[in-house]
């Protein structure tokens, strides 16, 4: 299996000014390699995707990547809308572990204008990623959908991860609009989309699997087995779910697949997506 989706980070080199509260509290520790492989049993390798905007995290992962087995590509964060994108993006590459980088993202979720990845800078930054042979990784909100719906058609060439299934409202059983943007977005081939983060938008503390099937069921019949890749959001998923919770869930909700079907799901669809050996 490859996980297509997990973090690491240490709260000794750098604060995640995100992990406040009690609730939070689970998530308030260090997260590296040696964690990771404790509980991802039949993992092969795993894509370790940015946490914060601080372009000093990027040659961090990718360092990490150098050194260890288990992860298998790098996600980096990059500021789209400077002038020297391509510049940083290279620097990156140049560095090292510069061969691990696969992507780049940023969280578009926590932008206020609802447009923002239509903006010009932004896709010019965005045509900047793909020159460099990478792919951009989405993290929107459903509200944020016909943004990226826009902004996937205007650059066919470039190849787009849609995280978390765009963090459909599972907590109060609503589908519209979120459904309609999904399958919006699946139409432009240039999109894949990861299996990914949905038990905490559930409840955390009493979702189940049944909560979770029909935005999977939206998620299959727009992307098909072969543009859906599974990943645990890990350490996040322990929020809501321990990350063999998470791959129960997600093995249970794709287990009237075929195999070839799950094997797509759970290992060749990101294999291919971020040229895993």
């Amino acid at each position: 299996m490859i996980d297509a989706h997990q973090h690491f980070w240490d709260l000794g080199v750098r604060d995640q000014e995100w992990i406040t509260g009690p609730s939070m509290a689970p998530l308030r520790r260090n997260f590296g390699v040696a964690d990771l492989a404790a509980v991802a049993t039949g993992v092969r390798a795993t894509v370790l995707v940015q946490t914060v905007t601080v372009a000093e995290e990027t040659p961090e992962f990718l360092a990490v990547a150098e050194e260890s087995d288990l992860v298998g590509a790098v996600v980096g964060w990059a500021d789209l809308t400077s002038p020297a994108v391509a510049d940083h993006i290279e620097s990156y590459m140049d560095g090292r572990g510069g061969r691990w980088l696969r992507g780049i993202r940023h969280q578009a979720q926590g932008e206020q204008d609802p447009r923002w990845l239509c903006r010009p800078d932004v896709r010019r930054g965005l045509s900047a990623v793909s020159d460099r042979g990478l792919l951009y990784e989405l993290l929107t909100l459903p509200h944020q959908l016909p943004a990226a719906v826009e902004t996937v058609a205007a650059l066919p060439s470039t190849p787009f991860v849609l995280d978390h299934c765009s963090k459909p409202p599972i907590a109060s059983g609503e589908l519209s609009p979120w459904a309609e943007g999904i399958r919006d977005l699946a139409r432009n081939e240039n999109v894949i989309c990861k299996l990914s983060g949905l038990v905490t938008e559930a409840d955390w503390t009493q979702w189940t699997v049944d909560d979770l099937r029909p935005y999977f069921d939206v998620v299959l019949e727009s992307f098909g087995p072969s543009r859906l890749m599974f990943g645990s959001d890990w350490p996040v998923c322990l929020l809501a779910a321990n990350y063999t919770e998470v791959v129960s869930a997600a093995r249970a909700l794709t287990a009237e697949l075929t195999p070839s079907e799950q094997n797509a799901i759970f290992e060749s669809t990101a294999a291919r997506t971020y040229r895993i050996a």
